[in-house]
This record gives C-alpha cells, structure tokens and sequence, in this order.
C-alpha cells in the first residue's frame, strides 16, 4: 500500500474508544464506517460524538462560529454508522478493532473481517492488555496487523502506541505511523509485550499503591497527595485507578498473572476485587475508592 493510502477507515466498535478514534479520523478528513451491535447503540454513540465535536469546534473556532458549525457537520458527513461489520469492511484501507477485551470474541471477529475485507487492508486491535500476536493468530494477514493502541479521551490523548509483533511487515508499520501522524498523534512504538509501554509501567504502580494501602502504610488520600506533590502527578493512583475503572485495572492484573503467575507485581488486589464484586468501579459507577457526585 502506497504511503497516504489510508483513505477509509472503519472502526469496530464504538464505545469511548472507538468513538473518539472515529471522531478524530473523520476531523482529519478521512471516511470512517463505525460498526456498532444494533441501532440504539449507533445512535447513541453518533450523539457522543456530535457532543464531543461541539466542544472542540468551540474551542478552535471561538470568534467564528459560523465556521464551527460548518466544521461540526462535515466532519459528521465523513462518519456513517452500520451494524454490518462485513459490509462495513469491503472497502476498507484500514480495520482498527475496539470491542470487548475477550480473545475468543475477537478472534471470531477477525475470522469473519479476514475472509471480507480486501487482500490490501490492514488491521489494528486498541487492545490494551491482550497479545496483537494472538489476536492476528487466525487471520491470513499477520503482515498487514498490528497494534494500534489510542488513550482515554482519544480526541484529547495525544499518544499513539503503535505496536509490531514479529510478523508485522516494515511496510505495514510505517503506513500505521503516517497515519497515527494524519490524524494528529504523537506515535511510539513498542513490541508485542503485555501492556505495551503506558500499561506495562502504570498498571504496577497503582497495584502498588494499593498493596501499600491494604498493608496499613498510608491512607488512599495521601498516598494520592503524596505523589501529587512528591512526584508532580497530575492525579494520584487512587484518583488514576477510578479514573480508568477498577474493574479494567483488576482484569488486566488477573491476564498478567495467569501469563507471568512468577512476577508478584501482577498479584491480584484485594480491596479492588471486593469493590468490583460490589458493584464500585470507580468514577463510572459513582464510587470506588472514592465517591463520586454522579452528574
């Protein structure tokens, strides 16, 4: 595929993930096909991303909002919603997959992508937890599939972390790198190793702030404070762990642990999994290690 071939995009998948990679694709002036499991779920995620582009046309066109407006709707023209992943791929450059983080889910889905897509295109998970080499294990295009993992909210995230496993061809990951750049991000890469760069250090240092927690050593609060402003934090573990959902946390450790059960940064956390089992996962549910005004 010649470089800047990267026209159509379709995304599976339109949670937070996908929808902000949806978004930022479209604003870039690319076709994005978004596939969703029915039209309840489409319409609700075309709303999200109608809000969101209101926010940034706001931003960028404060003294012109005749502009913005124009913005908003073409942006909006370049997205259409399916519920048919088949069709939604036959004319697809690039398939970036952003469902559930189940590997047998995924694997059907990849199955049914391979047999329809054409032979050029190339495909991505946004997993952040699961191997891109297991993923791609059963399709025929292990050359053309690699990682491409985007950061909550996408469209204000500015990494990218591209991620080639073994198979990944050099023509495949400089096409994922240009169009990581096309759409605005900030691209590293990274090989095909559990949590990839972001996860792999982050993930950790919340469990330990946990496990300091539930020995007695300090309280969440200043913990939180503590690296705040020891270590410049922008958010403390504790307020991060929430952030991100402690169930999400909790089932990335438990993957770790069964693949590495030696390493005893990937135990699993107790507090945490009396909190999910209980239903607080944190900022999502209104209560997790804190509580939150639900809005």
């Amino acid at each position: 595929m010649a470089k800047n071939a990267i026209k159509n995009v379709t995304i599976i998948g339109g949670g937070l993930m996908g929808s902000g990679i949806a978004q930022v694709t479209a604003q870039a002036g690319q076709n994005v096909t978004l596939v969703e499991v029915n039209g309840d779920i489409l319409k609700k995620t075309e709303a999200s991303i109608a809000t969101s582009l209101a926010r940034v046309a706001k931003k960028l066109y404060k003294d012109k909002p005749s502009d913005g407006e124009k913005f908003v709707a073409e942006t909006k023209a370049r997205i259409r919603g399916t519920t048919d992943p088949v069709e939604a791929v036959k004319q697809a450059d690039l398939v970036v997959e952003a469902i559930i983080e189940n590997m047998d889910i995924k694997h059907k889905l990849f199955k049914q992508l391979d047999a329809a897509a054409p032979p050029t295109a190339l495909f991505a998970s946004n997993t952040s937890s699961l191997s891109i080499t297991e993923i791609a294990s059963v399709t025929n295009r292990k050359d053309k599939f690699g990682g491409l993992h985007f950061f909550n909210p996408v469209p204000v995230m500015k990494l990218l972390e591209v991620i080639r496993t073994s198979n990944t061809s050099d023509e495949t990951y400089q096409a994922f790198m240009e169009w990581g750049k096309s759409i605005g991000k900030t691209c590293i890469t990274c090989k095909d190793t559990p949590g990839f760069v972001v996860n792999r250090l982050l993930v950790p240092y919340m469990a330990e702030a946990v496990r300091m927690y539930e020995r007695g050593d300090a309280t969440a609060k200043d913990i939180d404070i503590a690296m705040k402003l020891g270590a410049g934090y922008p958010m403390g573990p504790f307020e991060l762990a929430d952030y991100v959902g402690l169930d999400t946390t909790s089932f990335i450790l438990e993957g770790w642990c069964k693949k590495m059960p030696e390493n005893p940064l990937f135990k699993p956390l107790e507090s945490m999994n009396k909190l999910v089992a209980e239903g607080k996962r944190g900022v999502k549910s209104g209560e997790g290690y804190y509580k939150y005004q639900k809005k």
